[in-house]
């Protein structure tokens, strides 16, 4: 796909990248991403009949229970970027929502999301279905899903939660954040603002996967002169939204590697009951900074970072 015209969906967001939205890497960090995809959202819900979604003072919103996000392209400072959406499928309360972050100059993809949503009251976050209004005009938002936007390095098959603060200690897993919520990290209703998690991660990662990203290089047939990280793919599972004064705990492990990447799982936890806020899986590549292209991981480097991935981890 290289035009816009060949992309589908509705436009429901258009903006484009800050210097602040940047990280040491050159690029757009990951929390940004989800921040245009939750102002994404407003518009999609807009498009669905529901232009009040996420006002204080709604009747009905949408609560995200899953991203799944490729990273496509990078996005760096002043580039402009629109949105488009459209439904994947609907059911009684839930929905899957197709969302396209594009690059306006060239109609290249920036990065996809699948967004599972469910139809919810404000507050209590109580799930209830769909008027027949939305369904109708889900309808004519339905979209199939691009190549590029499917599910490549990740499953997204249904799955059972393991996460809890005595598996992460029994396994040893990798603290790599630990803070409480203050009310700007919070939507109107009290929520954590979805992007705090992969935000969160992106804030602690670097100490938790340098030493990978060194074995990587250290075993690398060409040293990059200048070496960093990046993220391909992301599953993020959203089990529980703390609120404001509530405390998060970020726990990491290595799941695996292949030719290219390596796997990683983060457990977002509740620190006072020990019970998961959230959990996903990351691939994550190590980066030469100069060439802006992947560092592979040789067969040498893979026998060394096997020794380093957590036996029984998983989502």
């Amino acid at each position: 796909m290289t035009s816009a015209e060949a992309l589908p969906g509705v436009e429901i967001w258009r903006g484009g990248v800050n210097t602040w939205d940047c990280d040491e890497m050159g690029h757009m960090n990951v929390r940004h991403y989800v921040v245009r995809a939750m102002e994404g959202l407003v518009g999609m819900a807009a498009e669905l009949g529901l232009p009040n979604a996420f006002s204080p003072h709604a009747n009905a919103t949408l609560l995200v229970r899953e991203h799944h996000i490729r990273f496509l392209r990078e996005a760096h400072a002043g580039a402009p970027l629109h949105m488009l959406g459209g439904v994947i499928e609907i059911g009684e309360s839930d929905a899957r929502i197709l969302q396209l972050l594009v690059h306006s100059n060239t109609g290249e993809l920036a990065a996809t999301f699948q967004t599972t949503v469910v139809h919810a009251t404000p507050r209590e976050g109580q799930v209830f279905p769909w008027s027949q209004a939305v369904r109708d005009r889900a309808e004519a938002l339905k979209v199939e899903i691009p190549e590029k936007a499917q599910a490549r390095g990740l499953t997204l098959s249904p799955f059972q939660p393991t996460a809890s603060l005595a598996r992460a200690e029994a396994m040893a897993l990798s603290r790599i954040g630990l803070g409480g919520l203050l009310p700007s990290d919070c939507d109107v209703y009290g929520r954590m603002r979805a992007e705090q998690f992969i935000g969160r991660v992106s804030d602690g990662i670097g100490a938790f996967i340098h030493p990978f990203r060194d074995v990587v290089v250290e075993h690398a047939e060409q040293k990059p002169g200048r070496m960093g990280g990046a993220v391909l793919e992301y599953r993020i599972a959203y089990l529980a939204w703390p609120c404001a004064g509530d405390r998060v705990d970020i726990r990491s492990g290595l799941l695996g590697t292949d030719a290219r990447t390596m796997r990683v799982v983060h457990w977002m936890l509740d620190p006072a009951t020990g019970q998961p806020w959230g959990t996903s899986e990351a691939v994550a590549i190590t980066f030469d900074l100069d060439a802006r292209k992947v560092v592979p991981v040789s067969d040498a480097a893979r026998v060394a970072l096997a020794e380093h991935e957590v036996e029984g981890l998983a989502l």
